[in-house]
């Protein structure tokens, strides 16, 4: 699995790749967490709004920070 976690490097986007880490930690998931943070490269993937969160090349959130839980649903 492949996490992409887009943004400026932000506190939103801090906080996001923290969320990310808990919710992979308990539910025991491995995966390759990737932080882009070249606006010109989350531009390509589509994103307008950061923090964003990309799982296997499908963004599944975009402009706000995901909930733990809601992060375990997508895993």
């Amino acid at each position: 699995m492949k996490i992409q976690i887009l943004g400026t490097g932000c506190p939103k986007c801090k906080q996001l790749e923290a969320n990310v880490k808990k919710a992979l930690e308990e539910t025991g998931k491995k995966a390759e967490i990737e932080k882009v943070t070249d606006i010109n490269k989350i531009i390509e993937l589509g994103v307008m709004a950061t923090p964003a969160l990309v799982i296997d090349g499908k963004i599944v959130c975009s402009g706000r920070i995901p909930l733990t839980k809601e992060i375990k649903k997508w895993l």
